[in-house]
């Protein structure tokens, strides 16, 4: 498997492993709610990882990291300037020690731009291998063009997607919207409740699936219907007498359609829809969506570069279920943690420097405390659970190994 080589690929590749392991200590003026059902939000990004190992090593089952971009401009929080021998130097042991905190069914999203997107993807090809690659979704992070852009307008983000072992990976079914369900209606009173048409073919030749080339008789009009040669049913014979039989196949409000297609009922698609890799802000919101739910909270200053809480939603629906632990260890101004403890999910997050209490904590114990805005309404969020906050201890060993 090809591999990229950078100028200190070979010390970073054993960094992780000489990164002490350090105690963790409780800071309880931060910590906040219930400590009997609480996790943890911890300080600097490495050490810190280092030092969460062995209590959840293998216990994780979703991770999801926004780290620096190499963007060649400074942000407020990060020293995000980074050369790109530098950016690999710091992403690959972070994800290598990553890689040990996921469950066997578990799996890491991590969003990026076009700069180092690509050379993301060979690096973490690498650490978690290519035939554990699950997706690379498009995020649709501004609705607009970016009319002062030297060049073409970047609308859009990354988030690579990897399982630990994509054969023990299952990712769930996502709910309808409320657009989606007004697609539902119920022209002919069907007792079962509102449904909607979908197409009865699937893209199949004849002589591909030659058990799905037969004929179909229209009961309005007697007339036998055939599929295209290049599209054949989506059910073979047997199939279609049940549908037929159960009053499944809609041939049009005047029952003269030239196919006929297969009703889908609401109440048993309430949670059917297959994730799609392209998230429109329309759908989980925008950069000025999650500044807005930022600045909301009345934190200490604007966080610059926040992913919208309807973004983490959607990453955490296809990714896991209540009670699963969330990591995120660069947690920013705390969106994961505030979306799974929204969504009855328990979390680690890991922050470097002064953010860690006057971003994260903060925001943390507006959440417990019930706050209203980003997704907390759509989950029907009211408060409650609780967090430690931690600070990194001294190391565990001294120099001769004591």
């Amino acid at each position: 498997m090809p591999t990229l080589s950078w100028l200190s690929r070979d010390k970073d590749l054993t960094s992780a492993e000489k990164v002490p392991y350090r105690l963790l200590k409780e800071v309880p003026e931060h910590s906040y709610g219930d400590p009997a059902i609480s996790d943890w939000c911890a300080a600097l990004n490495l050490e810190a990882l280092k030092a969460l190992k062995p209590f959840y090593a293998g216990r994780v089952k979703c991770i999801y990291i926004d780290p620096p971009y190499n963007t060649g401009s400074a942000f407020e929080h990060y020293d995000d300037a980074l050369e790109h021998s530098k950016w690999l130097a710091m992403i690959y042991p972070r994800l290598e020690l990553l890689r040990d905190f996921l469950s066997e069914d578990g799996s890491i999203w991590v969003s990026i731009d076009d700069r180092e997107g690509h050379y993301l993807k060979v690096v973490m090809d690498e650490v978690f291998r290519r035939k554990n690659f699950v997706a690379n979704l498009i995020w649709e992070k501004k609705f607009s063009p970016q009319n002062d852009a030297l060049y073409l307008s970047d609308n859009h983000d990354h988030i690579m997607c990897f399982a630990k072992n994509l054969p023990t990976w299952r990712r769930n079914m996502l709910p309808l919207s409320e657009k989606q369900q007004a697609n539902y209606s119920n022209e002919d009173m069907d007792p079962r409740g509102v449904w909607t048409a979908s197409d009865y073919t699937c893209a199949k030749t004849k002589d591909e699936r030659p058990n799905l080339y037969y004929p179909i008789t229209n009961p309005n009009t007697g007339e036998e219907v055939w599929p295209s040669e290049t599209r054949v049913w989506a059910y073979d014979r047997n199939s279609t007498q049940r549908n037929t039989d159960e009053n499944l196949l809609w041939w049009g409000k005047r029952g003269t359609n030239t196919r006929p297609r297969i009703k889908k009922f609401l109440v048993l698609e309430t949670s059917s829809v297959v994730p799609k890799t392209i998230l429109s802000f329309s759908e989980v919101g925008s950069t000025q969506d999650s500044r807005k739910e930022v600045r909301a909270l009345g934190l200490p200053s604007d966080f610059q570069t926040p992913k919208p809480e309807k973004l983490i939603q959607r990453v955490l629906q296809i990714a896991t279920n209540p009670g699963d632990i969330v990591l995120d260890s660069f947690l920013g101004s705390g969106t994961t943690v505030a979306v799974a403890q929204k969504m009855n999910r328990r979390w680690i997050g890991v922050e470097m420097g002064e953010q860690a209490k006057s971003h994260c904590a903060l925001r943390m114990q507006k959440v417990i405390d019930g706050e209203q805005g980003g997704i907390s309404k759509d989950t029907r969020w009211t408060g409650g659970g609780g967090f430690r906050f931690c600070e990194l201890g001294p190391n565990v060993f001294d120099e001769s190994g004591h």
